[in-house]
Formats: structure tokens, sequence, C-alpha cells
């Protein structure tokens, strides 16, 4: 629950918000600049460093809520298939010409492939994510949850003669300090990836988020389309635009835009 100040903007805004923020204020970035991620991983012994620009509008019932956020992410190969990583972002929002701004949940995650045919490209993996508690003024902020939270999400990964497609479907639970505002979420994402040249590949996301809470179950569903420019193998830069509806009462609608880089060495 964020501060009074914010409270019918919270409300207003969980839904929509829910898928864009899976991709602007989360902490851990999936295949930028998507929402969906892939099942690749870094090898042993490799690291990754991703960081974005995110911005992100929210219109329901006649209010406007502007969110920015700058996550970033450090990745380690533990092995050929096993990562660890941990990340965390600042967010500032601005809603009925109210402030907060701060650092939200630190995540702390791992993906594995544990299944792999490369002879037919395919290839599935399992990412566990632990959020760790913000404080309590945080919280009521709205930036982040006040109880240890979690998300498991299975991926997908197929070469196809265009490029390649992914496919999440996740589970997950928020919890807050109050409990009143507890939820439970799953996500069901597909994302097909175009090889354009060999520095290019563009992208389109499309997914579905449903989140329970309170007794009452919210609908919200994003489509997004993506760029990614590569200079180097261990360089990319990328780009996204992102819309998301719910079936919320009144229902509300978020239109977001990230710009994001990946390191890795």
């Amino acid at each position: 629950m964020r501060h009074p100040l914010f409270k019918t903007s919270r409300f207003l805004f969980s839904a929509a918000s829910l898928a864009a923020l899976a991709a602007f204020s989360g902490s851990s970035l999936a295949l930028q600049p998507l929402i969906t991620d892939d099942t690749g991983t870094q090898g042993s012994g490799r690291h990754q460093f991703e960081a974005s620009y995110n911005r992100e509008r929210a219109r329901a019932g006649g209010e406007t809520e502007r969110t920015r956020s700058v996550p970033v992410v450090y990745t380690y190969g533990v092995t050929e298939s096993l990562d660890l990583f941990a990340g965390i972002d600042h967010s500032s929002i601005r809603a009925s010409g109210d402030r907060a701004s701060g650092f939200g949940n630190t995540v702390i995650g791992a993906k594995w492939r544990f299944f792999e045919n490369e002879a037919a490209g395919f290839s599935l993996a399992l990412k566990p994510e632990i959020a760790i508690p913000v404080g309590a003024r945080c919280e009521d902020d709205g930036l982040g949850t006040g109880k240890v939270s979690g998300n498991l999400t299975f991926i997908l990964s197929q070469d196809v003669p265009f490029g390649s497609l992914h496919v999440n479907a996740g589970v997950g639970r928020d919890r807050y300090r109050h409990a009143d505002n507890n939820a439970t979420n799953r996500h069901l994402s597909i994302a097909p990836v175009w090889e354009v040249s060999e520095r290019w590949k563009l992208a389109l996301d499309a997914g579905i988020d449903w989140s329970r809470s309170g007794g009452g179950t919210v609908r919200s569903r994003f489509a997004e389309i993506g760029a990614i420019y590569s200079p180097s193998e261990d360089l990319e830069f990328a780009v996204g635009y992102i819309r998301a509806t719910d079936d919320d009462k009144p229902k509300s609608t978020t239109h977001g835009l990230t710009l994001g880089v990946t390191w890795r060495f």
C-alpha cells in the first residue's frame, strides 16, 4: 500500500502496470528490451551487466501516474547452463501532483537451462527469483513489497528459420506488510525475434497477466515492439515500446519506453 497520496493510483494502475513494470521497473531484466526471457546463459566464469532507462505513463479514471526507473542487473555464469544474478532499480513516481522516489526490492535469482537439444535448436529453463523486502516508507510509497516475495518462470526457446521464438509461463507472490494487498500473479507470454542482419534484431512480445488480490482477479494484456543492435558479440543496445491494458474498473492503460544496454565480459 502506497503512502495516502498514492493510495488511489495504486489500485487504479496495479493491473496495467504489472505487465509494464515487469519490463521497466523489475530488477531482473529479461532479453532486453523484452518482457519475455530466453534460455540463454553466460557460460562458466562469464559475467554480464545490464542497465536500462525506462519511462511509463498509466491512465485510469481521469488520473495519470508517471514512473521513471533505472534497473541494473549483474549476472555470473556458474556453469555452462546455470546463471546467478542480482539486481535493483531506482524509481521516481508522480501522481496527482505528488511525488515519491527511492530504491525498490533487491532481487536475487538463478536461471537453469535443464534441457537442450542443440540439433533441434530447442531448450528449456527455469528461473526462480526472490525479492528482498524494502522498508516501510518505500512500501508505503509504492516502490516495492515489504515482505519477501518471489517468482518462478518456465522458459522455452526454439530456433526457427527467421531467428528464434521464446515462450514464458510464470507464477509469483507479492507480499506486503498490509496483508490485504498481497497478490498472487500468473504470467504467459510469447516473443518471436527476427535476425534481420548480423548486427540487428527486431522483436515482438505479447502476453497476459493475472493478478489476484482481495478476492478479485484483474487481467492485463501487453504488447511490445523492440529492436536490438549489437556492434560486437558482447555488447548490445536495445529500445522498446510497450502498451498494456487491463479489465479493472476503471480500466487503465499504460504506455512505456525503454532504452537498455547489455555488456558481457
